[in-house]
């Protein structure tokens, strides 16, 4: 039996994208978007009860908008998670947020990537790796976390950084690549 697209997502297998029930999952998505970032910042509280319906997981979170992603129900905060103005996370495959994570403005947070062989790119497959950031992590301003990372319990990142691979617990990393 064939796997359905959103297995192969999570999966990190190929896929063609296109899917119709991924697709009303992001207009869904968008529609919700599109009234919590029309809010003023001001009046903007904790949990948030449209996002708790967007969001799979949604501990205690603040997030100031303007804020975009592509499904939201890929998406888990824990608790006391903040997230600053102008945030992108493509959620394609999981994102995950431990507890007491800061993220700074203009972060861009990335599942979905595209294969390196020109033949497979130019078919149109596509493929989705997870993001984890676990507990206590601060992501300074205008940073890129690419696919398949995990950034370690306690870590900072720092501003402007493009994290390519993994960062372990406790640590300060910062630049292009950032380690």
């Amino acid at each position: 039996m064939d796997k359905s697209v959103k297995d192969r997502i999570r999966d990190g297998e190929l896929f063609r994208p296109g899917d119709p029930e991924m697709h009303k999952d992001m207009c869904n998505a968008r529609n919700i978007l599109y009234e919590f970032n029309a809010r003023n910042a001001l009046n903007v509280g904790r949990n948030e009860p449209m996002l708790k319906e967007l969001f799979k997981e949604s501990g205690d979170v603040h997030i100031l908008p303007p804020f975009n992603c592509e499904y939201g129900k890929n998406i888990s905060f824990g608790h006391t998670c903040f997230v600053n103005f102008d945030c992108i996370f493509l959620d394609l495959n999981t994102i995950t947020l431990g507890h007491n994570v800061m993220i700074g403005p203009r972060v861009s947070i990335y599942t979905a990537s595209h294969p390196i062989d020109l033949d497979v790119r130019k078919s149109g497959l596509e493929y989705a790796l997870p993001v984890t950031i676990e507990n206590d992590v601060w992501i300074a301003g205008s940073v890129t976390i690419n696919p398949g990372v995990t950034i370690g319990e306690g870590t900072i990142i720092g501003s402007g950084s493009v994290v390519t691979k993994s960062i372990p617990p406790r640590v300060i990393a910062a630049g292009n690549p950032c380690k």
